[in-house]
């Protein structure tokens, strides 16, 4: 079969996927909490000129390595600091890891199965979903995925990529920390075990590769110690270990947490990506040359999955990783069943697919109606269209499995995946309004007039300093800042109620954000009531004092 991808089907591939991904993309607010941060963080690097220290209201901020501040700012400077800019990086590099993907596979498996392998990852649920927010979990995937797919390629055909597969490690590192060289290394050392060819421990080894890995880490890793020198134990022991070992930042699940959300993030491809899971465990017969990077893909997503389902410290992004070598494996057996026309093994695919997508797709038009935080009406609006398209997929394939026709099976499996990810682009405009600061930060900017002082009382929406360009009062809150709270003299702007109360109460004039509920309790509390200039996020109250005479 030929190896490789033509730049024509490479370009194909980039376009479809690309379209999918930068269309509409700045078209609703920054979702809170993951895109206030992300942004603020690099908004205020470029206000300060200081890229050393990350910052997230105006208080340091080490959760993460710095990277991903860098490239959001980049783009800020690029496109002007909005939406589409906040989400372009991981759009971008999501885009990328699509190519990479496709060209791996291309190269290991042919061109059909590399470019099956860039449609599957490029539509699967969570990854199509994560390139459209902005988060580091993709930034640290992509990354990853490069170092993982040079390493393959610098041991079995040309060393060269191993200096590839220590700058990514790298980059992945500066991206989120310990975990950007640990699994990588984790999952070499596996692979390596299985095949029980000891000598690659040896021979994965690169002075210039090493060198290349410190040359991008040391510096910054240097620069923010020196100058935070509490910097260290926060970032490596607190964030890395106790984080990993211990419940401390309130985010435990149970072990099984990330197999529903591994389920339902493959779709619309979770059963074919299961079965060609079961054929790099079993064995491919057919082409037995590809087993060894079948194991190696297989021990790739094993080892990631079983490594954050043992932490204590569960999200959902934490396994985006692990989809690279899933859509790729999937590939390969859809290419392989649709090459020798293997009947009985695409109706088993076929079987398992509709195991999944049709009662999921059937989900979408019964949830409206046994819920009653939103219309049944504007929820069934956007989930229809998605449980079509997803049907739709479903039955064309038994269409054309039934007619022989393999290759239009593929081709239709691959249309409607692309039209679903259209279908739920309404669902991220919906969250928009929702879960972004965007609409209570405009309420803020009518009646704002120069030197008032906004607060947000009980939470933080972190997007708020984003879109107001200013720092804001947080009142009994300290929550992922309560560490750099400690670290300088913060005492003026994270105030208890009965602090705030004075500045509520005095001659300034003060603009509070708070929820509907909480406001009621203040009231109770004796607070002078104030004037209530709109409401937005469901539930969240923009309430003026009484410095300009409001009763």
């Amino acid at each position: 079969m030929e190896r490789g991808l033509r730049t024509g089907i490479l370009c194909l591939l980039l376009l479809l996927v690309g379209v999918l991904y930068f269309s509409f993309l700045g078209s609703h607010g920054l979702l809170e909490p993951d895109e206030g941060r992300y942004s603020e963080i690099p908004r205020e690097m470029l206000e300060s000129g200081d890229w050393v220290t990350p910052r997230l209201n105006y208080v340091k901020y080490f959760e993460k390595p710095v990277l991903h501040y860098w490239l959001t700012a980049l783009s800020f400077k690029l496109f002007g600091e909005n939406a589409f800019a906040s989400r372009f990086v991981p759009a971008l590099l999501a885009l990328a890891g699509v190519a990479v993907t496709a060209i791996f596979g291309a190269t290991c498996f042919g061109g059909r199965a590399g470019f099956l392998s860039g449609i599957i990852l490029g539509t699967s649920l969570a990854y199509f979903a994560m390139a459209h927010i902005n988060i580091i979990d993709m930034t640290l995937t992509f990354f990853l995925t490069v170092a993982l797919f040079s390493y393959y390629l610098g041991i079995t055909r040309d060393r060269g990529w191993l200096l590839v597969f220590y700058t990514a490690a790298g980059l992945a590192t500066l991206s989120k920390g310990l975990v950007g060289f640990l699994l990588p290394g984790i999952v070499i050392f596996c692979w390596i075990a299985y095949t029980r060819r000891w000598i690659l421990i040896w021979e994965s080894l690169s002075l210039s590769g090493i060198l290349l890995f410190l040359l991008v880490t040391v510096p910054w890793f240097t620069l923010v110690s020196l100058r935070n020198p509490e910097f260290p134990y926060f970032f490596f022991i607190y964030e890395h270990f106790v984080r990993y070992t211990t419940t401390v930042h309130g985010r435990f699940e149970p072990w099984w947490f990330f197999i529903p959300i591994l389920l339902a993030g493959l779709l619309p491809w979770t059963g074919f990506t299961l079965t060609g899971a079961s054929d790099a465990i079993l064995g491919t017969k057919e082409r037995g040359e590809d087993q060894e990077v079948g194991a190696y893909l297989l021990i790739w997503f094993l080892v990631i999955f079983l490594f954050f389902s043992f932490s204590k410290s569960k999200l959902i992004p934490y396994i985006l990783p692990v989809f690279p070598p899933l859509a790729l494996l999937a590939a390969r057996s859809l290419d392989i069943w649709s090459y020798l026309g293997s009947s009985r093994a695409l109706r088993f695919g076929l079987f398992c697919a509709s195991l999944f997508t049709l009662p999921f797709a059937a989900a979408l038009v019964a949830y409206p109606f046994f819920q009653d935080r939103f219309p049944a009406q504007e929820l069934l609006r956007l989930g229809v269209p998605v449980a079509i398209t997803m049907a739709l997929g479903t039955l064309f394939g038994w269409f054309f499995w039934y007619r022989r026709r393999y290759h239009s099976l593929l081709t239709v499996l691959c249309l409607c995946a692309l039209l679903q990810g259209m279908a739920f682009k309404p669902l991220f405009r919906f969250y928009g309004t929702i879960l972004s600061a965007k609409e209570l930060a405009g309420i803020i900017q009518t009646e704002r007039r120069p030197g008032d002082l906004v607060a947000n009382v009980g939470e933080y929406h972190q997007g708020l300093p984003f879109y107001l360009k200013e720092r804001i009062l947080l009142v009994d809150y300290l929550g992922e800042l309560e560490f750099g709270y400690r670290q300088e003299n913060q005492t003026t702007w994270f105030l208890d109620r009965e602090a705030f109360r004075g500045i509520w109460e005095g001659e300034n004039r003060v603009l509070m954000v708070l929820p509907e509920a909480r406001y009621e309790m203040l009231l109770q509390e004796g607070f002078l009531p104030g004037k209530i200039l709109g409401k937005a996020m469901r539930d969240q109250l923009v309430v003026l004092n009484r410095a300009d005479g409001a009763q």
